[in-house]
């Protein structure tokens, strides 16, 4: 698959999609003045660390553009199964970080590996149900099994928002690959039945956070307390906000782990309504160009995995705004490319960049590529 004038890596760059490139960058330097503000007073080291990972993610964007989308796409199948002994093995050898063994400590970092499982189940998704389409029930069983193997051992961790977020780039896959809608529905219905089963298997502390999302008054200095002060800080903020650095929520502690799960709150406070808005339209950019990618593509895999990333994104955003109104319960996911973490942010630079790789595909004469 080929044309003379994108060839070179350089020449690649020349021809990024810069919508994408421009939304993404804003967006990450949006969430970094957020994490100034949300740890302002206390330590600098936040803010050093998520540059670091800013740089970790860049290396991996290019990297990702580097190798391309279709060569990833041909070791799909060997990347998520590496991936899926890795979360086997986080189970036994990780470390135990608030109430979930998500993560590998290797000195002062810590590596959480299902945030790169996101990726890694976005390319075996491309791959697998391009070469079995979800067309016929046996087919869309047999598909449903490969998400599955990542998803179970990452609830088993547990970590019921990385698992969701398993089943929605599923799910927005199995749309793109053109599954029918009776198997759809028939797979929500399934889901629902199984509500009584998933309630059973849940700790104690996460069915405290689905009760008090229901009615945060039932704790509201416990469980409930995180969702009351996010509230009150997202109204406070009011049309214009109160201007950088000046939200009282997170500088006067009120607002826990206001720089992860809550930095959408702090946020808001300080720039308003006004500031949501702008950053949800730098979002909507963002997934308008990913989706946008698999639309134009020719190749059915390029749609799926464009489908699965975008998928992606898209729910950890929906979540992340929605729980800091109190419209979701708490997850504990992080706010792609704007709130702190390495490991979620090195995971979102990765599958940006295959996006870009799939854009510039769009740009040359389609060719069928070995499936």
């Amino acid at each position: 698959m080929g044309n003379d004038n994108i060839t070179t890596f350089s020449e690649r760059l020349r021809h990024l999609d810069r919508w994408a490139l421009a939304s993404g960058v804003a967006l990450f330097l949006l969430g970094l003045l957020s994490i100034f503000s949300a740890t302002y007073g206390r330590s600098e080291e936040f803010v050093l660390r998520q540059i670091f990972s800013g740089g970790l993610a860049a290396v991996g964007y290019g990297v990702a553009i580097a190798l391309g989308h279709d060569r990833l796409l041909r070791w799909a199948y060997a990347i998520f199964g590496v991936t899926v002994s890795i979360l086997a093995l986080v189970l036994t050898l990780g470390t135990m970080v608030k109430g979930s063994q998500s993560w590998f400590a290797l000195g002062p970092l810590r590596l959480q590996p299902s945030e790169m499982g996101k990726v890694a189940l976005a390319l075996a998704l491309g791959k697998h149900f391009c070469r079995y389409p979800p067309l016929t029930f046996k087919a869309f069983v047999y598909d449903l099994l490969l998400p599955l193997a990542g998803g179970v051992l990452v609830l088993l961790q547990p970590d019921l928002g990385s698992a969701l977020v398993y089943g929605v780039m599923t799910l927005g896959a199995l749309v793109v690959a053109g599954a029918p809608k009776r198997f759809l529905a028939g797979l929500f219905g399934a889901g629902l039945l199984a509500l009584p089963v998933g309630w059973s298997l849940l700790k104690d502390y996460q069915k405290l956070r689905l009760l008090v999302f229901l009615d945060p008054q039932i704790d509201p200095l416990g469980a409930g307390y995180n969702v009351i002060q996010s509230r009150i800080a997202v109204g406070a903020g009011g049309l214009w906000g109160k201007g950088f650095l000046e939200g009282t929520q997170s500088k006067l502690r009120f607002l826990p782990e206001p720089h992860t799960d809550f930095i959408f709150s702090v946020y808001a406070e300080e720039f308003g309504f006004v500031g949501g808005v702008l950053l949800l339209v730098l979002f909507g950019i963002l997934l308008w160009r990913i989706f946008g990618a698999g639309m134009r593509s020719k190749d059915l895999r390029c749609k799926v995995l464009a489908g699965a990333l975008g998928s992606w994104i898209w729910f950890q955003v929906v979540e992340c705004v929605a729980m800091s109104m109190g419209y979701a319960p708490v997850t504990g996911l992080p706010m792609p490319l704007f709130s702190y973490g390495g490991s979620a942010l090195l995971a979102v630079g990765v599958g940006l960049g295959i996006v870009q790789s799939i854009h510039l595909d769009t740009l040359r004469p389609y060719q069928e590529s070995e499936k």
